[in-house]
């Protein structure tokens, strides 16, 4: 039964509403025989009341996904009409709110379900009916109701006169498609909500850290250590290449500078140890992801937004054959969480793939916005090929049309760039994979490659546990030789830029911003002359500066004492530093990886299985692979899985490709990837996993699924730490 006011309204209008929305079952929902949920664990659908208090969640059953959300079955033991299925809150005639019924006995707010329309949503999630008539709202000035808004949200809360619009078709290419919501987006993107927790501007006095303590990651300041290949050279003899290796690892929190405030503002402990972000996710929501794949990626995206604290923020921009933005940067308090998980829930499926302009888009958000977060990221993800960006005369891609698709604004080789990397995802076995990764690679971020679609959510889960836990920003390690005789051959770094002096005295790395405990590896290659004079030999010394992320103090970081080895008449056989030999086996394996996949794009499998066979000998050969060094055994498994993949042309374009770049991103960036469909060994890349990765992988792995028994787990991280002691 409706409202009275609602009535009038409906005969006046002469409407007649068939529309209904999904709205997750609750736990008070569940038939009184069925067993309650396990205790502490998550539901499988995030939906939150915006009447609920504090940070709780509403425990549904896991119902069948589909393209419009996750769906509910139709019999139920308690109707779903007392409670608005967009915004959860209850339904009583006569407060203020129009209400009408479906002919499914649905029931919602007129306002809700006229701004999910809005949203491009033409048809019942439920029973799939295509509407004949939707629901539109009328702008009404807020002074009208006496009241300012105070939401920028970009769909109309207030109640309003009402009425229906039929939706008229448009044309993309040469499929005929319905209106999607067009909403009319402002000139800037400076409408994002004020950050709660101001940086003091500039960098005066600088705080300048002796880093002698070996565990100085415990103290709250990086942790660097230095080993040399071996501990001694032979006075009369040279050595080319030899080898030092810097290791640093991130501390667990963020250092607690003295005097220092934030604009006189109290810090709680949480956020005492981390910095706030600004994420944008740019979702693919073109025809390919209809159906199970657009449930589970909207409700992997409930999960980031669960997980997201209230000084964070974060805007959505969803693509198909255009892009635009659902919603502007907002903060994620417990009504932006609703929010947002409504205008997420809304999203449908059609259209082509503009991942460019997707792109371009979340840019545009990064650059107008009028706040800034310390932490900037956004996250791509797509299932399928760009099909208007520009093409070589072949017709297909090249990298030099790839380049154009990043954003000029947030190239890092543009001189007024800002710095954001893009972490992309690419989904299933149409995604192009070589994109995705000069996409991620040339921004600074991670590519990682979803082969099943019931493993988003932790893909998703372990990105977001890195960027939620950043305590160094701007980290740049530089060395310099002491011994004037000394030069500097290379700086082996992966993607990591380097800046080698000509007179190869000194050395930079840019390392950018590390995880709490995140570890690095760079192998700085020297020669070393004969010194008939002297029975040690200084070669180098390691200097770390890096942002405070919270004070926006800058930190400088010196080794505890230089870099030396002996210079004996003779020696023995010396035995090899185990931290060394095993980066360069993880260094070789990349180098064959990279070889091996070079020979697949051209056609020669066979070659490219051959080399990832000689690199597993050479492996094996080693003095850390023989003293069954973990590293070592997780890179062996990664290369046998490579061969696996290159055995026919069909695997190698389906999965190998896309496999093999992941495993190049995670080692050239030393940062954790998803990888295939993380059921076997190889997942082991999570070598570079962090324990707040861990900590959100475990959190998204205790969702409640239909078949529990057939979900692929996302194997637990295994840390790499330096334990011998340094030379």
């Amino acid at each position: 039964m409706v409202g009275s006011k609602w009535t009038k309204v409906k005969m006046a209008l002469g409407l007649k509403m068939n529309s209904c929305l999904y709205v997750p079952r609750t736990a008070e929902d569940l038939p009184a025989l069925a067993p309650p949920p396990p205790a502490g664990r998550f539901s499988e659908s995030l939906s939150l009341s915006p009447s609920d208090s504090g940070h709780r969640l509403r425990m549904p059953t896991t119902p069948t996904p589909s393209s419009s959300g996750l769906r509910l079955p139709k019999h139920s033991t308690k109707s779903s009409k007392k409670i608005c299925a967009i915004c959860l809150a209850t339904l009583k005639p006569g407060h203020g709110h129009a209400i009408f019924t479906a002919e499914c006995s649905h029931s919602f707010h007129f306002h809700c379900i006229a701004s999910n329309s809005k949203h491009g949503k033409q048809s019942c999630p439920v029973c799939r009916a295509n509407w004949k008539e939707i629901p539109f709202q009328c702008p009404v000035s807020e002074k009208a109701h006496g009241r300012s808004r105070i939401n920028n949200v970009p769909w109309l809360q207030d109640d309003a006169l009402t009425t229906v619009i039929r939706p008229s078709p448009r044309v993309d290419g040469n499929r005929n498609i319905s209106a999607p919501f067009h909403s009319v987006e402002p000139r800037l993107f400076d409408d994002d909500d004020e950050v709660t927790i101001q940086q003091p501007s500039g960098n005066q006095n600088p705080a300048t850290v002796d880093n002698s303590d070996d565990d100085g990651h415990l103290n709250g300041v990086v942790e660097v250590k230095t080993y040399t290949e071996v501990s001694a050279v032979k006075k009369f003899t040279s050595h080319n290449d030899f080898s030092v290796l810097i290791h640093l690892k991130a501390p667990v929190t963020a250092l607690s500078l003295p005097n220092s405030k934030i604009d006189g503002e109290g810090l709680s402990s949480m956020h005492q140890t981390r910095a706030p972000v600004d994420l944008v996710a740019v979702l693919d929501v073109s025809g390919s992801m209809a159906g199970t794949k657009l449930a589970l990626l909207k409700r992997a995206m409930g999960f980031v937004i669960q997980n997201l604290g209230p000084h964070d923020r974060l805007s959505v921009i969803a693509f198909s054959s255009t892009a635009r933005r659902v919603f502007s940067l907002r903060r994620m308090t417990e009504t932006g969480r609703s929010e947002s998980i409504q205008a997420v829930n809304s999203l449908t499926s059609n259209g082509g793939t503009n991942i460019a302009e997707g792109l371009r888009k979340a840019a545009k958000v990064m650059t107008d916005r009028k706040w800034k977060n310390p932490v900037s990221s956004i996250i791509l993800l797509s299932d399928g090929q760009d099909t208007y960006s520009n093409t070589s005369p072949s017709g297909a891609n090249s990298c030099l049309d790839y380049q154009s698709l990043l954003p000029v604004s947030i190239h890092p080789d543009s001189a007024s760039s800002i710095r954001v990397p893009v972490h992309a995802f690419g989904f299933g076995a149409d995604h192009d994979a070589v994109l995705m990764h000069l996409i991620s690679e040339t921004s600074g971020g991670t590519f990682s490659f979803i082969e099943a679609e019931n493993v988003i959510q932790d893909a998703f889960a372990q990105c977001i546990g890195g960027l939620l836990s950043v305590v160094v920003q701007n980290l740049k390690v530089e060395v310099e030789c002491v011994d004037p005789l000394i030069q500097l051959n290379r700086l082996k770094s992966g993607s990591y830029k380097t800046i080698l002096a000509s007179d190869k005295r000194k050395g930079s790395i840019d390392v950018g911003d590390l995880y709490a405990e995140e570890e690095r590896d760079f192998l700085i290659t020297v020669d070393i002359p004969i010194d008939e004079f002297h029975d040690e030999t200084s070669l180098l010394q390691v200097r770390c500066e890096y942002k405070h992320p919270v004070t926006n103090k800058i930190v400088n970081l010196y080794a505890a004492s230089e870099v030396k080895i002996q210079r004996p008449l003779e020696t023995g056989p010396l035995p090899v530093s185990m931290e060394v030999d095993k980066q360069r086996n993880r260094l070789r394996s990349a180098e064959a990886m990279a070889e091996a996949k070079a020979a697949a794009d051209q056609g020669d499998l066979s070659s490219a299985v051959s080399i990832l066979e000689k690199s597993r000998k050479i492996l094996s050969e080693t003095v850390s692979s023989r003293a069954g060094d973990r590293l070592c055994l997780v890179l062996d498994a990664e290369l046998r899985a490579m061969q696996e993949r290159m055995a026919n042309r069909k695997v190698y374009e389906t999965s190998g490709r896309a496999y093999v770049l992941s495993g190049l991103s995670s080692h050239s960036w030393q940062r954790a990837t998803a990888r295939g469909d993380s059921t076997d060994s190889t997942s082991l890349v999570q070598a570079y996993q962090t324990p707040s990765m861990v900590d959100m992988v475990n959190l998204s792995q205790t969702m409640v699924f239909r078949n529990s028994s057939t979900r692929p787990e996302l194997r637990a991280a295994l840390s790499f730490p330096a334990r011998a002691q340094p030379r």
